[in-house]
């Protein structure tokens, strides 16, 4: 509610979108009435649901799929897929070429003239695509074989790491991971890159919560809070 109220203080006015499971809408509701609050936007809520993955939003660049996890409450994680990128033009080459057939080009299609010989050939007027990258979020969950498939060749993978390997018996009573658990994910999907956070509070070092988690999986990082991390395209 604070972020909702921050928007509100911000002079919002369009339209939020709310990705939740059924629930939410009481919690923001009873305390909009007991503050004698309201927000100058409409808030849109889309109900999860604990099948899936399940699509909730597409557009020209990218989808974005929620992930059933394995919690004691109902919990999804979600998964960010760019879509397949255009060639771009070769610069070097370019003013040659007339503008209507760029977008064909682009989408590597050959230009042929009335003869069906090749005018323009693709391959020789632009550069490869950049590569389309990748990033799943697992919040509150054990680790799961049922995620595995939804995840697999992810560029960056954050799966939550509460314990080390010495609390794996607490891990299991709250279907939480330990470090070494959420390296294995990352390992089995084929990851890129591993972030872990959502620590327990009694690991005052995070040191050794990533010392143990790059024993399994070596190119861990720790997801402390105001860092940025960057997918090379």
């Amino acid at each position: 509610m604070g972020l909702l109220f921050s928007m509100h203080l911000l002079h919002r006015e369009h339209d939020l979108h709310i990705y939740s499971f059924r629930g939410l809408e009481e919690i923001m509701l009873a305390q909009l009435r007991h503050s004698g609050s309201s927000l100058n936007f409409k808030v849109i809520l889309h109900p999860l649901t604990e099948d899936g993955p399940n699509l909730i939003l597409e557009n020209d660049s990218i989808t974005v799929w929620s992930i059933p996890l394995d919690h004691k409450i109902a919990t999804c994680g979600f998964l960010f897929r760019e879509k397949p990128k255009s060639r771009s033009m070769d610069k070097s080459k370019v003013s040659g070429v007339p503008i209507q057939y760029i977008p064909q080009l682009r989408r590597g299609e050959n230009i042929l003239d009335d003869a069906g010989a090749i005018r323009y050939l693709s391959d020789e007027y632009t550069l490869p695509a950049k590569r389309s990258r990748s990033y799943a979020y697992c919040s509150d969950t054990q680790p799961s074989d049922k995620v595995l498939s939804s995840i697999h060749g992810v560029d960056l993978l954050y799966h939550e790491a509460t314990f080390m390997e010495d609390e794996k018996a607490k891990a299991r009573e709250t279907r939480h991971s330990t470090a070494a658990e959420a390296a294995e994910m990352a390992r089995k999907a084929g990851a890129g890159q591993l972030l872990i956070g959502h620590f327990s509070a009694r690991y005052k070092d995070l040191s050794v919560v990533l010392a143990e988690a790059r024993q399994v999986f070596s190119n861990t990082l720790l997801a402390t809070e105001g860092e940025t991390f960057e997918i090379a395209e």
